[in-house]
């Protein structure tokens, strides 16, 4: 199966123009230009050398360019920049995830070889896992692009310090030349790049790209561009301009193109977010109660208990200190379940404490009483997406639309583990998918999916996990920036498209980090949290693996929130998730934005802002609406 692009989209078309008509005025460019050792009077660019390759040229100044960029910002309904620095030219682009952020800057190279004809360019990512994504978006797009630009000619290159040989080609080259390098590969002076080397005839590896006065694309400069060290680095590469692009940038330098969150949804350039809690905001219809310690000093015997107490209408959970007599259900702001839960006794013997109640059962130190364990939720969570992700398959399978479910898991060894005898053995997370499926897929609304199906043959074949291996192959955890990681990555930007078929079995997908940015695949429709984070930047990075439009067997985008639909398995509440979420878009883009309440796991009505209105069974423009109509 073979991914299909469009070409005519018009908010990628106003894209690449927001970058290519900044220079307006600007002259087809030979790829031979003047060497000199001195910065000429315009002060376009110098060069240190005559015999190290051909590279950009720049005819007009930052007069030029500002005049450029305000009429260009005025367009897009931005505001105007009030001054260029001469020599200096630094300008961002807006786009939210999964609108192909990736493939505008590419086909904006191609546009800005087209009309000016510049050749050098760096794409400078944030790690690793981006790395990979770029290339492999190259890889898939090349054809897309040749067909588009008359067969153009055009290499990419993916920097390791290894290969030191790809900058001779890079300078030297009167075609296009694109380098894909991460930022911790030139931010450092011991890094190979920054210092002489014999591969490179004694000269910096660095000065091959610096003759160049290559355009500098900065995927994520949150992140890739996010220090002093770092923008230092970009700045050696001695580019004609960098660009940057993103959905959360911190720095937005002279914006030229905005397409926000709320954007993309309104124009269903996204798939919609629904979230399906298995946790209510009450928690559980039980006292909540843990024993967190107990203390005797002199004449004042305390207990300190974490309980559910109401303040200002919130549930919160909070450790309060206790003594004899004293009433939870008056701590707790007069929560019926802590009802009878006055303290009679606390006995603080070593290895025997506990506190009684008048009318309740004793609790042991240490003892956690009204909480649902960790694994009954995380195994409700794997069940909850099963059946997401069929139902999903029953609507969209006649539609040719393959279903995939996204995993994020807390440790590898929950789902693989080795025994004594080093064999590699099935964690809990994979028995209890296992066990959960075979269960789920009897159920006869299920029957079309699975005629002349063995259950336990299917039920081991459609999951699988994607893990960093150390030397011995054995799986471990990593953070995701790993050497290990790298290879991971590799194996699943490989799978990227093969996922997509329905020849392959493989549905459910289960990861530790290597998924967490970098990868995305347009048919994922269910995302599971059984990791323990609630960072709501993890959280955002985790929804976008699953935000593009859903393809066909064909590789062709379907549209529509018919379709188009993530299902997120939240491990909170879902007022938790959402207030979290809405909370950081709202910080970073200034911007209101909602997601959908699916459903709980206690099928606990869950109600919004104090209005009291329901809104778990409405549809989604009337709930997209309310947000709209009483967040903004």
């Amino acid at each position: 199966m073979k991914l299909k692009f469009d070409s005519e989209l018009d908010y990628q078309k106003e894209a690449m123009s927001s970058i290519v008509d900044i220079f307006e005025g600007q002259s087809v460019c030979n790829s031979n230009f003047t060497v000199t050792n001195l910065t000429d009077e315009a002060g376009t660019f110098g060069l240190f050398s005559s015999n190290l390759g051909v590279g950009n040229k720049l005819e007009i100044d930052e007069a030029d360019i500002l005049k450029n960029v305000k009429k260009i910002q005025l367009r897009n309904g931005l505001a105007q920049s009030d001054k260029i620095k001469k020599g200096v030219y630094h300008f961002t682009i807006e786009m939210e995830t999964g609108t192909g952020k990736t493939y505008v800057y590419l086909r904006t190279i191609l546009e800005l070889n087209k009309k000016y004809g510049f050749t050098k360019f760096i794409i400078v990512v944030p790690t690793v896992a981006v790395k990979e994504g770029v290339i492999k978006s190259i890889d898939i797009m090349t054809d897309h692009f040749k067909l588009k630009y008359d067969n153009v000619i055009f290499k990419s290159y993916e920097y390791k310090s290894k290969n030191l040989d790809i900058l001779r080609d890079f300078a030297t080259s009167d075609n296009i030349r694109i380098i894909v390098m991460t930022i911790q590969s030139f931010n450092k002076d011991t890094n190979v790049i920054n210092n002489d080397h014999e591969k490179t005839n004694g000269l910096k590896p660095l000065e091959f790209i610096q003759e160049t006065h290559p355009i500098v694309i900065i995927d994520e400069p949150q992140s890739a561009a996010s220090t002093k060290k770092a923008n230092d680095a970009i700045d050696s590469l001695n580019p004609l301009c960098t660009i940057g692009y993103s959905a959360t940038h911190k720095e937005k330098y002279n914006l030229m193109y905005r397409l926000d969150a709320v954007d993309a949804y309104e124009r269903q350039l996204v798939k919609q977010i629904e979230v399906a809690s298995i946790i209510t905001k009450d928690h559980y219809n039980d006292a909540y109660l843990k024993l967190i310690s107990v203390s005797n000093k002199g004449f004042s015997i305390t207990a300190k208990i974490e309980i559910d107490k109401r303040k200002n209408g919130v549930i919160k959970r909070e450790s309060v200190n206790v003594k004899k007599g004293q009433d939870l259900f008056e701590i707790s702001a007069c929560r019926e379940q802590y009802r009878g839960y006055i303290v009679s006794e606390i006995y603080t013997a070593k290895d025997s404490e506990y506190v009684d109640f008048t009318s309740k059962d004793f609790i042991k130190l240490g003892e956690v009483r009204g909480e649902l364990s960790d694994d009954i939720i995380k195994r409700a969570q794997i069940k909850k997406t099963i059946e997401e992700h069929l139902d999903k398959e029953m609507k969209l399978k006649h539609k040719g639309i393959k279903v995939l479910s996204l995993f994020f898991i807390d440790k590898v060894s929950n789902y693989r583990y080795y025994d004594e005898k080093g064999n590699r053995q099935k964690g809990k997370y994979a028995l209890w998918f296992e066990e959960e499926y075979k269960k789920t897929i009897k159920k006869p609304k299920y029957k079309t999916l699975f005629e002349d199906v063995d259950i336990d043959t299917e039920a081991e074949i459609v999951h699988n996990g994607y893990f960093a291996q150390d030397k011995k192959g054995l799986l471990k955890d990593t953070n995701g920036g790993t050497l290990a990681d790298e290879d991971i990555y590799g194996l699943i930007m490989r799978d990227k498209e093969r996922l997509l078929s329905f020849d392959s079995k493989l549905k459910f997908i289960f990861s530790h980090s290597a998924l967490k940015e970098g990868w995305d695949n347009p048919n994922v429709f269910q995302i599971c949290t059984l990791n323990e984070t609630k960072s709501v930047m993890k959280k955002r990075q985790e929804i976008g693996r699953g935000l593009r439009l859903a393809v066909n067997q064909d590789g062709e985008r379907i549209h529509g929130f018919s379709v188009n639909t993530l299902t997120v398995m939240a491990n909170e509440s879902y007022e938790d998730f959402a207030k979290a979420l809405q909370q950081e878009f709202e910080e970073e883009e200034n911007i209101k934005f909602g997601v959908i309440e699916k459903h709980t796991f206690a099928n606990v009505e869950i109600k919004k802002d104090g209005t009291n209105k329901y809104l778990g069974k409405e549809s989604s423009e009337d709930i997209w609406n309310y947000f709209k109509k009483t967040l903004c």
